[in-house]
């Protein structure tokens, strides 16, 4: 078996529970979910889903740059929702984030998420360059 790499970094929130922020095992990486927490407070930005997307892609850069890899490189994403009604704001914001050809993705309309989140994302990296 490949070894098998915890990723970490300050830049942003620390894990909420027994997981790493990523792991890496050959050239892919797993991005545990992330929400809306400002790392320096750990609580949820203000603002809505909006502005909680905002932060979790802020959150989701820090770690795929500690990973030493790039947006470019994630293949898949999960996204959930507490309300599919912001299904739109997640693709005008997936506009500003990615470029063609975007990742495969999957939206899931949940009942919960961590600290009431409105929106969780995590993803699935492959690079020939780690």
């Amino acid at each position: 078996m490949a070894s098998f790499k915890s990723i970490h970094t300050v830049e942003a929130p620390k894990a909420i529970g027994p997981y790493s922020q990523a792991t890496q095992i050959g050239n892919f990486i797993f991005l545990s979910g992330q929400i809306g927490l400002d790392p320096s407070t750990t609580e949820l930005v203000n603002g809505g889903c909006e502005a909680e997307l905002k932060q979790v892609f802020k959150n989701m850069q820090a770690v795929v740059t500690a990973a030493g890899a790039t947006f470019n490189d994630i293949v898949k994403l999960t996204i959930y929702l507490k309300d599919l009604k912001d299904f739109s704001i997640v693709n005008d914001m997936m506009k500003t984030q990615f470029q063609e050809p975007y990742p495969a993705r999957t939206t899931i309309q949940v009942a919960a998420l961590p600290k009431g989140a409105l929106v969780e994302l995590d993803a699935i990296i492959i690079s020939a360059e780690f």
